[in-house]
């Protein structure tokens, strides 16, 4: 949804045209039957009628439009970001003039009315995947060759161009040529050759026919710098660090261990993002829930915490800038960045200083934490006689609370050292523009919450068998998968087809299939709906246990039986715990306390125990980030 003057949108059920942006929360806008003005929160608008997403024109239709990012194929993709690329400065551009549409048609070698087709395919969506060429496109990025004649183009690029010795287009388009000619194939158009080469980008020639340092050298930003971040999300800085505090469980109060958190910061204004706790250590996960917190308004995510304060970031960062840990460099989060558009870069190797940034926001926040009950503070030294289990009182929940707050009342609010002004100062004027340059405006709102967040999520590939999918031992089943049960791969009819399935390790109870002929995502429940949720590494957890004990053969049941088996044992844990405790803190308060001159019976309730706790003395820790990658 378009935030900016001139756009139609509807509040309380009226239709609007934005006037003017009054500040980070409101805009000015025009009542469009009584033409009065009216001052409107950006949280309660929604696009009008006529602008709703929606499908685009016949002549646009497309089987690319809402596909599933990992079944896109790489050629396809490569000509989506391609044509995305050449757009993007027309999407960005305040005024978009024909001469300057003729110009990107003249430079890509289509006609004016193609370019401006991309335009109103792309702002249709906000989704890079909506340039994904079909056939009606004459087959401009999509492969029309023969499987062999491919495999020789691709091979050929790969160990010929893309190599040390930098040979020219020509003598690829020569050699791809010769070893046709060789295979006994009808060697491809020269043009075509030349277009797959094009598709690729410069950083990834530059680096495979010059080497990695030329590349750096030419795209990497420079010491201390960051080219282009002169604007709100112009560049994004994502890290992880685990947290100086100890934190106890909901149920008992009792420790359980520190969290980790991954926070996203806006460069330019050092605007917090997003960010993301958990007991969980750094993984594909935690990363895209960061982004997706990050890119999502907060409005509602602010009122589940009782927090007024406002926070107004939303919207797709240009770039992200991260390090070179495995959770950043996965198939699926690298695939979700592009399709929204999003240039992920990561850090070359051995340099933390260009992440000093957001490296100097974590110690920032890490100091403020050293203040609450349960710190370890940063080393033993600093901690002293401290004891961080037994002043340990927050929940993860209130640990999540007091960052929100903390965060929007405090950080954003306060002078910055570097900055002169506070960070959300800082945001505003470069939203808003100063005297001396203009602002960028407010970005776009992503309407579509749900989509964006599972385009974030880890994945896997499965067939569709009577009796449902099976991922981990666990089955699940719903109607909608009828009528996909053992379907044949359209392209190897002897081999059953692969769908594709989303999953968030916190809870395996709901698994989202991709419906390739609806194009949209279905929750699939367990297909035994009376099983308890459980976690990936709970059920990992499960698995080790059931190795130990000599099970071979593990199946559902065993599972499920074992996690029950691993729940009571927990909970009778935390009942000794808690009662053993609750014993000797009952002993020195009476060894301290005045003896009266008779005795006086106290009466001391029972505390139920909840469902499940954490003991730091029962379950060990589980590792739960080591094969996430395998998911993605």
């Amino acid at each position: 949804m378009t935030i900016a003057p001139g756009a139609r949108v509807e509040a309380g059920g009226r239709r609007f045209q934005i006037t003017h942006l009054l500040d980070l929360e409101a805009v000015l806008a025009k009542d469009e039957e009584t033409g009065r003005a009216a001052r409107l929160f950006i949280k309660d608008l929604s696009p009008a009628h006529a602008e709703k997403i929606a499908p685009p024109r016949e002549e646009d239709a497309r089987p690319a439009r809402n596909a599933e990012l990992n079944l896109i194929e790489d050629a396809d993709w490569q000509e989506a970001q391609r044509r995305f690329a050449l757009i993007r400065p027309l999407l960005a551009a305040p005024v978009r003039s024909r001469e300057s549409v003729a110009e990107v048609a003249a430079a890509s070698g289509v006609h004016l009315t193609t370019v401006y087709r991309w335009i109103r395919l792309y702002e249709s969506t906000g989704r890079v995947s909506s340039l994904v060429p079909s056939k009606r496109d004459g087959g401009r990025g999509r492969s029309r060759l023969d499987s062999e004649v491919e495999k020789i183009v691709r091979a050929t690029i790969e160990d010929f161009y893309l190599s040390r010795q930098q040979r020219s287009m020509q003598k690829t388009c020569t050699e791809v040529e010769r070893r046709c000619r060789n295979a006994g194939v009808a060697p491809p158009h020269p043009n075509t050759v030349r277009n797959r080469i094009t598709a690729l980008t410069d950083r990834v020639k530059l680096e495979r026919r010059r080497g990695k340092k030329a590349a750096r050298q030419q795209f990497a930003p420079a010491v201390g710098h960051f080219p282009g971040a002169d604007w709100p999300l112009a560049v994004a800085q994502i890290d992880h660090t685990p947290v100086d505090i100890i934190l106890v469980d909901d149920a008992h109060r009792l420790p359980i261990g520190r969290p980790w958190i991954t926070l996203a910061m806006d460069v330019f204004s050092r605007m917090v993002l997003g960010f993301y706790v958990s007991f969980d250590p750094p993984g594909a996960l935690s990363t895209g829930l960061c982004i997706s917190h990050a890119i999502l308004p907060k409005e509602k995510w602010l009122t589940c915490f009782g927090i007024t304060t406002p926070w107004p970031c939303w919207g797709l960062p240009k770039t992200i800038h991260a390090d070179n840990a495995k959770e950043f460099r996965g198939q699926m989060l690298k695939r979700a960045c592009e399709e929204h558009g999003i240039d992920l870069q990561w850090r070359p190797v051995a340099t933390p200083h260009w992440g000093g940034h957001i490296e100097r926001l974590l110690g920032t926040f890490l100091e403020e934490i050293h203040s609450l009950p349960g710190t370890t503070f940063s080393n033993p030294k600093e901690r002293g006689e401290y004891k961080s289990d037994k002043q340990a009182a927050m929940t993860l929940s209130e640990f999540e609370r007091w960052l929100a707050i903390f965060v929007v009342e405090v950080y954003h609010q306060r002078l910055h050292s570097a900055l002169k002004t506070s960070p959300v100062r800082k945001y505003e004027e470069g939203v808003f523009g100063t005297k001396d340059r203009p602002g960028v405006g407010l970005p776009a709102r992503t309407l579509d919450e749900d989509r964006l967040r599972l385009d974030f999520m880890p994945y896997e590939e499965r067939t569709v068998q009577t009796y449902g999918v099976v991922i981990d031992e666990v089955h699940y089943y719903h109607d909608v998968l009828r009528r996909f049960i053992n379907r044949s791969d359209p392209e190897n009819p002897s081999r059953k087809q692969q769908f594709l399935f989303r999953r968030d390790p916190r809870d395996l109870s709901v698994i989202h299939f991709f419906d390739p002929e609806l194009r949209q995502y279905f929750a699939i429940p367990y297909r035994d709906t009376s099983r308890p949720p459980i976690s990936l590494w709970e059920l990992r957890e499960v698995r080790r246990q059931l190795e130990q004990e000599g099970r071979e053969q593990v199946d559902e049941n065993l599972i499920f039986d074992a996690y029950e088996r691993m729940r009571a044992q927990e909970e009778q844990s935390v009942r000794d715990t808690k009662r053993v405790r609750r014993a000797q803190a009952r002993r020195a308060h009476h060894e301290q306390a005045e003896k009266p001159s008779r005795v006086i019976q106290a009466s001391f309730g029972q505390t139920a125990a909840g469902k499940t706790a954490a003991d730091a003395d029962g379950i060990p820790d589980v590792e739960p980030f080591e094969e996430l990658e395998e998911l993605s």
